[in-house]
């Protein structure tokens, strides 16, 4: 039986992590980049999702969610052929709907690794490296983790995705940072922010969607959507006010962009323990998350001189990693959570969710390369020299952002 509840709160979750792409994430990356290039992001942001939605339904989601192989997933749901209009789940969900609901997070995934070659790549190799992507890096650690495989078996806590999501975009995000090399002018002259505003609407609309993104993942509309959501809100709240306290100490002047950068921080990191801890918790990953995150962007561009562009490492990976580990601390039931996968004691949890991020980061990491490797070969990575200058918008799109 349907049940018209769960399958309500599903529905309108699936539009709020939509909603979190487009444009959420459009416009908070966006206003990061120069001006000229407020196009570009805009637009390949748009079209990851569209081609991201149809390459999930042709076989993406068949791969991940039928089958019980350890590693991959089979075909047998390709194309939705041969699942009924009226099936339903343990949930009374109708699998129409969790497949829509699985698709937004298919979409975001690969869209956020554009904050790492922002004003630089080539369109084409954007679109090429995320259909690549989606198959050999997205699809199995989906499946790994959600569908039944070999990190499911051992009792993986990863409530909304801390791995599937954050952990794996943010290690192909510096991969693609390294091979394709920093922009003109890296680190010391490099043009700031034309939008803060514009970044900050966006920080407003990932904040709301990130509700759908991990109340949506208790998969109804009961207490543990509810906690999941009250958890998200006080993380990314916390993780706000450490990143401007940090900033205001160490620069007299709080940043607006170091604020929502923070908020963003504190939500990767509850993500992947947001169904299984409580409010308390939430303080202190959210604390974690902000100063971590922090001293990890500063790590990255100035020690190591990445020029990981918007942070997608720093913040979405390193803050899914520590999420992670954390998750399996407070899911104690002692400290207010909902207890450990059956069995396992918080030892036992801690060394699991240690494996869940070697292989995820390993299995990135290499497949990352490949990808960009033959896309290299393929199309090229960088723009040439004179469209960089001049922007993206123009010369690739024919479009400007601002005509005054």
């Amino acid at each position: 039986m349907i049940d018209a509840g769960n399958t309500a709160w599903l529905i309108t979750a699936t539009a709020l992590v939509l909603f979190m792409t487009l444009p959420g994430l459009a416009l908070f990356y966006g206003g990061l980049v120069r001006a000229e290039n407020l196009l570009s992001v805009l637009m390949q942001c748009f079209s990851i999702t569209a081609l991201v939605s149809v390459l999930w339904l042709i076989a993406g989601y068949s791969l991940t969610f039928s089958g019980d192989g350890d590693f991959l997933g089979n075909l047998d749901k390709a194309m939705l052929f041969g699942v009924a209009r009226d099936a339903a789940d343990a949930n009374g969900l109708p699998e129409s709907v969790f497949f829509m609901f699985q698709m937004t997070f298919a979409i975001i995934t690969p869209a956020l690794m554009i904050g790492a070659f922002a004003e630089r790549m080539r369109f084409g190799a954007v679109m090429l490296f995320s259909a690549l992507w989606l198959f050999l890096v997205y699809v199995p650690v989906a499946h790994w983790i959600w569908g039944g495989g070999w990190l499911a078996d051992r009792g993986i806590l990863d409530f909304a995705g801390g791995l599937v999501v954050h952990l794996t975009a943010g290690i192909s995000a510096l991969v693609l940072a390294i091979m394709i090399g920093p922009r003109a002018g890296f680190p010391d002259e490099v043009t700031p922010p034309h939008a803060p505003w514009m970044t900050m609407a966006g920080a407003c609309m990932l904040w709301v969607g990130w509700f759908g993104f991990n109340a949506g993942s208790a998969l109804s509309a009961g207490a543990g959507a509810g906690m999941a959501m009250t958890v998200t809100h006080l993380s990314a709240a916390t993780a706000t006010l450490v990143w401007i306290v940090i900033e205001w100490a160490k620069f007299g002047k709080p940043s607006m962009i170091g604020a929502v950068t923070g908020a963003i921080a504190g939500l990767a990191t509850i993500t992947p323990a947001s169904g299984y801890v409580g409010p308390g918790a939430a303080l202190v990953l959210g604390c974690a998350g902000g100063v971590i995150c922090y001293v990890m962007v500063g790590v990255i561009k100035r020690r190591f001189r990445i020029d990981d562009s918007l942070d997608v490492f720093a913040v979405h990976g390193v803050g899914g990693a520590v999420g992670i580990l954390l998750a399996a601390v407070f899911a104690s039931a002692t400290l207010g959570g909902v207890g450990y996968a059956e069995g396992q004691t918080m030892g036992g949890q801690f060394l699991v969710q240690l494996l869940g991020i070697a292989a995820t980061l390993l299995w990135s990491l290499v497949a990352s390369v490949i990808i960009a490797k033959v896309v290299q070969a393929a199309c090229g990575l960088r723009v040439d020299a004179e469209t960089e200058e001049q922007g993206l918008d123009l010369r690739i799109h024919g479009e400007r952002g601002y005509n005054m």
